[in-house]
Order: structure tokens, then sequence, then C-alpha cells
């Protein structure tokens, strides 16, 4: 180490982390390959690509790709509006030409082929993939050119299996990543494409039957539905991809023969009523199961499937079956959260003369439920005890954390008529000794009627984002007071209670971080914007008041659950905020 600062210059970019990952799937082709982003600079390059062009990749790291490298059949630059690879890029679609070039770094021309197609490089972000291989043993050094060694099917694979997994794998829906899986394959490489899935009762289910009919996919309805059960063991080509056995090609007299099974009953109706003459059908498998299969067929397209295509047509399925996997889990993970959610988020009760609202938002890219919650119940005394929480986390665990933490809170509020402050000082005792729960926060308050139409709140905050009353007039403030520590950090320091007199018609809101915190701003900001939003809609109904909130305030790239209490005392009287101490 000399001390001394390099400037690096853009084609000596060091790769980021992420672009290091780039660059070893890339290693995977068999040809060349590199990412650019959407400005087109180069990402990443594989080992091939590099030696094809005569650059070293920390050269070719940050340039343009089109300046460097495009040229027409006389050497020259490629005007950018002229570029077919330009627009696709732009047009964010696939694409893919026959004769082009690229500038070697010795001067000379390289005749190539190539496809590009949109490709996931991480963190929500989309650049481009470009493959391409050289069409000729030698490069193009006048009028004299030799045909390539490699065939351009190679390259149309490699290309469609890095679309395929970009597509499948970047969601978490059944029925969408079948409907990519149909559009990658049709008309691509057939004209019908046919999926049957296994349930998890172990039916078979002819989920799609599509045909292409110019740039139109057709869905023939009556094709699908439930088949029969697999039988264990037919040796017909469907039975076997269903049981995971083999891939096999298939042709209309395979199934012409005596059935010897409802599925193949089934399959002889598939093959009459389409007119394939050629299909090629292979196991859709997970890590863990046999999920389905796919059958791709050919009627009006032309030429037969061949043992050649099998090797791709498996690795399309092996894919379909690895999204479709996690599609599932996903989608169990979410059913079950789901449930269990509606279990654990109580019913508001009743209270003459009070409205009352409440919300749940999950979080987005959790399983749809966590460790946000809300309560309100009917004490032993009459008044209304309300309460809003979070703990931890937003998957299963946190939920089960904050079941734990909700029903020790109603169970201390129920048995001792105590001030706020000190239910909350045996909640957290109680939680370091009993539960699994790390740390959390929480806001109980006690809510009773007073005279001339207000009603009076006391409150004690164990860490919590602070209540917002607006009175009917707009006038919006925090309750920041009753503030102490969070709950679970095992410092003993005594909690205070406040009291608010809540005026005719006002709105109070109790919520979770979820609905202020943003990535890159200051929960300031956060709290800035619900007040300014909430001041706005304090003239409209409560539900509507709610829902507006919602949609106004959560940050769009909200990475977290979120609960939200709002109540109105009746609109008789008149008054302004007032504090009691």
């Amino acid at each position: 180490m000399t001390g001394r600062k390099r400037r690096d210059s853009p084609g000596t970019r060091p790769p980021a982390a992420s672009d290091a990952v780039l660059t070893r799937a890339l290693e995977a082709f068999g040809t060349g390959a590199y990412v650019v982003n959407q400005r087109g600079q180069i990402l990443a390059v594989n080992t091939r690509a590099a030696r094809l062009l005569g650059r070293p990749a920390g050269e070719l790291l940050g340039q343009d790709a089109h300046d460097l490298l495009h040229r027409d059949a006389h050497g020259r630059p490629v005007p950018a509006m002229q570029c077919r690879m330009r627009q696709a890029f732009h047009a964010g679609r696939p694409a893919q030409a026959d004769e082009d070039y690229f500038a070697h770094a010795d001067g000379s021309l390289l005749p190539i082929s190539w496809m590009i197609t949109p490709y996931a490089i991480g963190d929500d972000r989309t650049g481009t993939l470009l493959v391409f291989h050289i069409r000729e043993r030698t490069r193009r050094t006048g009028s004299r050119t030799e045909r390539a060694a490699e065939p351009l099917g190679e390259l149309e694979r490699l290309a469609l299996l890095a679309e395929t997994t970009t597509h499948l794998t970047s969601t978490l829906d059944v029925d969408e990543a079948l409907r990519r899986l149909v559009a990658l394959v049709v008309p691509r490489l057939a004209d019908w494409a046919v999926i049957d899935l296994i349930t998890e009762r172990d039916e078979v289910w002819r989920t799609a039957v599509v045909q292409a009919d110019g740039d139109h996919l057709v869905h023939h309805e009556d094709l699908q539905g439930p088949m029969p059960p697999i039988p264990e063991e037919s040796p017909m080509p469907l039975s076997r991809a269903l049981r995971g056995v083999a891939s096999t090609l298939v042709g209309p007299d395979t199934y012409q023969q005596t059935p010897d099974s409802g599925i193949a009953v089934e399959q002889r109706r598939l093959f009459d009523a389409t007119g394939i003459h050629s299909a090629a059908i292979a196991p859709i498998r997970s890590t863990r199961d046999v999920l389905g299969a796919l059958t791709l067929g050919r009627a009006k397209k032309p030429g037969n499937f061949t043992t050649a295509d099998l090797p791709l047509i498996e690795d399309i399925a092996r894919r379909a079956g690895l999204a479709l996997d996690n599609a599932r889990l996903y989608q169990r993970q979410r059913a079950v959260a789901e449930t269990m959610q509606n279990h654990l988020l109580p019913q508001m009760p009743q209270v003459p003369g009070l409205q009352m609202t409440v919300r749940y938002l999950p979080a987005p890219d959790a399983s749809q439920v966590g460790g946000d919650w809300y309560d309100a119940f009917t004490l032993s005394d009459g008044a209304t005890a309300l309460a809003i929480g979070d703990v931890v986390g937003h998957d299963l665990e946190a939920a089960a954390g904050m079941a734990q933490v909700r029903n020790m809170l109603r169970a201390y509020a129920w048995a001792e008529e105590e001030p706020p402050s000190r239910i909350v000082e045996r909640l957290d005792e109680a939680i370091m000794r009993i539960t699994d729960v790390t740390m959390a926060t929480v806001i109980l308050a006690r809510l009773e009627e007073a005279d001339d139409g207000y009603w009076q709140l006391t409150w004690t905050n164990a860490g919590h984002p602070p209540p917002l009353l607006i009175s009917r007039d707009g006038l919006a403030r925090f309750l920041t007071d009753g503030h102490g520590l969070l709950l679970g950090t095992g410092m003993r320091t005594p909690r205070t209670d406040a009291t608010a007199l809540l005026p005719p018609g006002s709105t109070l809101v109790l919520y979770t971080d979820g609905l202020i915190e943003a990535p890159g701003h200051s929960i300031d900001t956060g709290l800035n914007r619900l007040r300014q939003h909430a001041a706005a809609l304090a003239h409209r109904p409560l539900a509507s008041f709610t829902d507006q909130l919602l949609r106004r305030v959560r940050p769009v790239r909200n990475d977290d659950d979120v609960a939200l209490l709002a109540l109105r005392p009746p609109t008789e009287g008149t008054g302004h905020i007032a504090t009691k101490r």
C-alpha cells in the first residue's frame, strides 16, 4: 500500500459485489455474454466474451456497449437511431439478429449473431442480457468468409433459458407463472402448450391448453379441467411424465391404440381436437416432488420434435418446476398466515356514542402476517381500553409473540384496576421472563366519557410513535406526553401516565411505524406527512378518513406491516383540543 489515490476510468471500474454475482452467472453460458444497465453500460461480462472481443474484462466494464462494440459491415460506428440492438434495448423487449458486427480490440470486425432479453440484476433492477457468437471461424478481413462452427440454435437455446429464468423467478403467483411459461414457449417452440398439474391432494388438473393463433394466444377451456388419476404402471408418455419418469416424444399414433387408463383417453381426445402431429412431454419437477407435466405440440408449425429438442424442453420444465414450487409454498404460507391473522386480530367492542375503525395491512414481501397489532376491550369498571403495539419482525414468529403480548396485556388490564403505566410495567417484567419476545413497543390507553361531550384519554407510551389527535376543524397535534422506554430493555425506569380530553367530533389515531417510516427519510418527515393529511381529512366519515389516510401516508416502498386504530367521539357540542395534566 503506497497511500496514493487512484482514479479509475470508466473502462477500469472495479465491479460491485452484485456485479460479481452477475459475472459468475454469465460464466455458465457456453458463448459470449454480457449484461448492461439501463444506460447501456456493461455491468458484467463472461470470460468467453472477453476472449472473443480481445479485451480484458476490466477494460469492458463501465463502457457503453453500443459505442465500444457495434459496427456496420464496413467497420463504421452504427448510428444509435439505426441500431436494432439499441432499439430493442430501449423498448425492453427480446430481439435477435443473424448478421451483425462487433469491433475486435485489434480493429478487425467480428461477424456475429446475437440475442438480447431483459434480465433481472438484483435490488428490483432490470438490465439487459446480450449473448452472441461468431458466425465464422475467422474474422472478416476481406470478401472471403467461412461459415460458423456454432449453430444459431445453441444461441437461441441459451437466450431462451435465460429469459425463462428471469421471467419465472420474478413472480410468486402460480397463475402468473403459468401464463409466463406459456408465453415463453408458444409460438417460439410450438403452436400448442398443455400444462397438467398435480394438486396438493394428488389429483391431476389440466390447467392450461393454449394455442398460438397468429399474434394471439387462445385458451381452450373446453379441453381443460380435472383429469383421471395417474396410473402406477402405465408406459404411456403422459403417465410416465406425471410419475416423474422421463421425457418423451409423442405422435398422434401413440394414443390410437387401446387406452390403458383414463389419462390415455383424455390424451387421445386432446390429439384429435388439436391436430397435433408431433409433441414433446416433460415432467415438471421441484427439488422435492413431481408437480405436473409440460406438453409442447406442433399442429400447423412445420417439423417434428426430435430427441435433440428434449434437453431444452426438460431445462424449461425444470425451471418452471422450481418457480411453481416457490409460488405454491408462498401461497400455502400466506393462507396459513391469513387464517392466523384473522384469529389474532380482535373484533372491536361496541361503545355507545363512540365510532371506532381499525385496519391492518401486511408487509408486502412477508407472509401476510406480522408483529403489529391493535386491541380494544371493555375493562372491569366499564371504561374502554385501547392498545396498539409492535413486536419486532413481520413473520409468523413475530405474530406468535404479538399474540402473547396482547393476551398478557388484556389479562393484566382486566385484573388490575391500576393506571396504564403500572399495567405496562407489569407487562414489561413478565415478557422478559415468560416469553421469547426480545423487544416490543406499546401504547395502552384508558378511555371514558367525561363532562360536556368530552372523552377523557389516559395513556402510557412504551417506545411507540405518539398518538395523533385532530379536532373537527383540522387542528392536529401529537400526544407526546407519557413517553417511556420500549419493552424488553431490562431497565426498570418508572413509567408515567398522561391525560388529554378529546373534544366532540375529534379524531384520535393510533398507528404503528410502518405508516410513517420510509427508507432514506427521517421519522420526522413521516410524522409531518401524517399530520398534514390527517388534518386535511378530518371532515371525512371515519371509515373514509382511515382508508384515505392509509392510501396517502403509507410510503410506496414500505416493507413493514401497518396497524391503525382510529376513533371519534360524537359530534354534539363544540370545542378545541384540551390537555389535562
